[in-house]
């Protein structure tokens, strides 16, 4: 009885203190996620910065007000800026502790994003077929460059997506899985930012 009262204690200590150990673990990996979004925002702006120079050269080609389809491009930014929605709407599905609403809108914004990249390949293979591609000219590789890193962070934001939704299924809302979705969600936030300035620099600048 004396060993139980001893050790009461010092085991509520020691869970304090693995309690509080893996929330500064959360922590610190929110602020790499944090750093690792801040290199994303040198990189694209520096591929912004090379396709505002090189936006006239186009070396005699194909130019981008001949080949691209203004209409599909707001089709596939406004299922873009919907992901971001019901990106928003699985966010506030787990802080109400909502497991099946949560994993339902992120499924609806993985397919959104999924038909993004759909249609982004879709138009590469049209540019492709109509002369301009990453070595046609100076113009097209910034382009191909730019537009295509972003498609490829969209492919990997659907992947860590669709594995963040197989996790919540196994083990449910947790700290760990409620720190991932936040990420994933700020993540996907970042990504429709970039094509925000993509739509506006490369697409309506294009076709001006």
């Amino acid at each position: 009885m004396a060993h139980t009262k001893a050790s009461g204690p010092a085991h509520q200590a020691d869970l304090h203190s693995e309690q509080h150990d893996h929330h500064d673990l959360e922590e610190m990996r929110t602020l790499g996620f944090w750093i690792y979004l801040m290199t994303d925002v040198i990189i694209f702006g520096t591929f912004f910065a090379t396709f505002i120079v090189l936006q006239g050269s186009t070396a005699d080609g194909p130019l981008p007000a001949d080949l691209f389809d203004i209409n599909g491009i707001i089709v596939s930014t406004f299922i873009l800026l919907t992901s971001s929605f019901t990106c928003g709407l699985a966010l506030l599905a787990m802080n109400k502790g909502r497991l099946k609403a949560l994993i339902g809108w992120l499924a609806v914004t993985a397919l959104l994003g999924a038909t993004f990249i759909g249609l982004e390949i879709n138009e590469f293979v049209h540019l492709i077929h109509e002369g301009a591609n990453i070595g046609t000219s100076a113009y097209w590789s910034a382009f191909f460059t730019l537009v295509g890193t972003h498609g490829l962070h969209v492919l990997i934001g659907l992947v860590w997506m669709i594995g963040l939704m197989i996790q919540l299924a196994k083990r449910g809302i947790t700290p760990v899985t409620k720190r991932k979705v936040n990420i994933v969600s700020l993540f996907w936030h970042f990504l429709d930012v970039v094509w925000i300035f993509v739509f506006t620099i490369v697409y309506l600048m294009g076709v001006s």
